[in-house]
């Protein structure tokens, strides 16, 4: 096993399943105790068995200011630290509409996970991440939010503000030793996508020059990079994975 991120604790919402739990999965394999949080105890708690003997789970809903600093608090008690936080929950909300179509209740649902969620567990994480003078915070977000997919307002929109919350966060702490950095993939294969109906994956993956969606052992990867040691001198960025499509 390697041991680039041995002694390190990572926290990774949405770590139950899609790319939370790949990413979640490699950083395992490299050294590093993860905390997955999930809104399901026990879905959290199935996942660790896949991930392996340093994987430890949390329920908790992002959006909920009071659990979200209750569990990472409890986090950072239990190991001592708190190095990395990788936040991969996010709902695409209803899609393949305009937004004359678009439901406030949704709209504002999505931004709750989306956007609230990355600012509460950010926010949560760097008091610990201060202490040591260390900490690799990656929000997921998506080329969605770079160029915007019709259909997908909220969404799209969601992950233009995360994107924005990266680079303010990167721009605050770039004298600390705490790197902020998105990632903003194309269409992943992952349960949440299967899920959106055909036409919108179809007019996603239209758009790749690859004409495919991306896996997420190639996600787990990228990130793993994003969040190791070594990538000490690039915060306030949003990485591209999109076969591609991408082109700034």
């Amino acid at each position: 096993m390697s041991s680039s991120f041995s002694g390190q604790v990572a926290v990774i919402t949405g770590g139950a399943s899609g790319i939370g739990l790949a990413i979640a999965k490699k950083l395992h394999s490299e050294g590093a105790t993860v905390a997955l949080l999930d809104l399901s105890a026990e879905t959290a708690e199935a996942a660790t068995k896949e991930v392996g003997a340093n994987a430890v789970a949390y329920a908790v809903n992002v959006t909920d200011e009071a659990q979200v600093k209750t569990v990472i608090d409890e986090i950072g008690n239990r190991f001592g630290r708190v190095d990395i936080l990788v936040n991969s929950a996010g709902v695409t909300g209803k899609t393949s509409i305009k937004t004359h179509e678009v439901d406030l209740a949704d709209f504002r649902f999505v931004f709750e996970v989306n956007v609230v969620g990355s600012f509460l567990t950010s926010r949560a994480v760097l008091p610990w991440m201060l202490k040591n003078n260390y900490g690799r915070i990656l929000h997921i977000a998506s080329v969605s939010g770079k160029e915007g997919n019709a259909g997908m307002l909220a969404y799209s929109s969601s992950k233009a503000a995360v994107i924005g919350m990266a680079k303010v966060q990167g721009k605050e702490y770039a004298e600390t030793g705490i790197t902020v950095n998105a990632l903003a993939p194309a269409v992943i294969r992952t349960p949440m996508v299967a899920a959106l109906p055909a036409q919108q994956v179809q007019y996603m993956t239209d758009k790749i020059p690859m004409k495919r969606c991306g896996e997420l052992e190639e996600i787990a990867h990228l990130a793993t990079f994003i969040v190791s040691p070594g990538t000490s001198f690039t915060t306030g960025f949003t990485f591209d994975m999109t076969g591609g499509r991408a082109t700034y």
